[in-house]
């Protein structure tokens, strides 16, 4: 084992990117929070009206601690908003709240994407915590089946993160096309909507950029000590 410039150049890459994308999330989102939608809804109410005109009615809505921890939670049928956007008033509020309540009609449609995004949770889980363990170990006691082992559930990680790409753009997709045609959001609010959705998304896709390469670099260097 050695250290290797080009896994600093990755992480450089990471940190840099991580920082432009948070930043580009955080003016957005507090951008738009500071406007006042127009028809006075909150996020909570934007997210039920959605819903009911999804003949989703049994889907609930709770409120959560944390900044941005708003989820859809499937097991719980139950769609979870932070404080920030369950009871604020603003376009950047009804944008999230409809992004999550997009999950739900994700879930109850059956989008394919997420059922797949679903099915990709344990393993997912599983190896974004031990794939390192097994990467390192076998390239330090020189067993490259070890190794491969590492690559191949960090491989189920990334893989989780590219499903999740489309899943995140459909319920953003499904989020505007409903504040819009059922009038939650007027025509000349959407934008700003559009705006805190399309940053999110771009942590998503930077996430999913940095983990290709960690792959790629994994990959390379394990086959090196074959």
């Amino acid at each position: 084992m050695y250290f290797d410039p080009q896994y600093l150049v990755i992480m450089v890459v990471a940190l840099v990117l991580g920082f432009v994308t948070q930043g580009y999330v955080n003016s957005a989102y507090r951008r738009w929070s500071k406007v006042p939608l127009a028809t006075g809804r909150t996020g909570a109410q934007v997210a039920r009206a959605m819903l009911d005109s999804e003949g989703l009615t049994s889907v609930g809505i709770e409120m959560v601690s944390g900044n941005l921890t708003d989820h859809y939670d499937p097991r719980a049928n139950v769609l979870r908003l932070s404080e920030g956007v369950h009871t604020s008033a603003s376009v950047a509020a009804a944008g999230v709240a409809a992004h999550e309540a997009g999950h739900a009609v994700q879930h109850a449609r059956g989008y394919t994407p997420a059922r797949i995004r679903m099915a990709l949770v344990p393993a997912a889980s599983i190896g974004s915590q031990a794939s390192w363990l097994f990467i390192i170990l076998g390239l330090w006691m020189g067993i490259v089946g070890i190794a491969w082992l590492g690559v191949a559930m960090f491989a189920a990680a990334v893989l989780f993160q590219l499903v999740t790409l489309p899943v995140e753009f459909d319920a953003s997709r499904r989020a505007l096309a409903s504040l819009s045609t059922t009038g939650l959001l007027p025509e000349n609010q959407v934008a700003g909507a559009r705006n805190v959705l399309t940053a999110a998304a771009m942590t998503y896709i930077a996430a999913t950029l940095i983990s290709i390469m960690q792959l790629l670099y994994w990959i390379g260097r394990v086959n090196r000590s074959s």
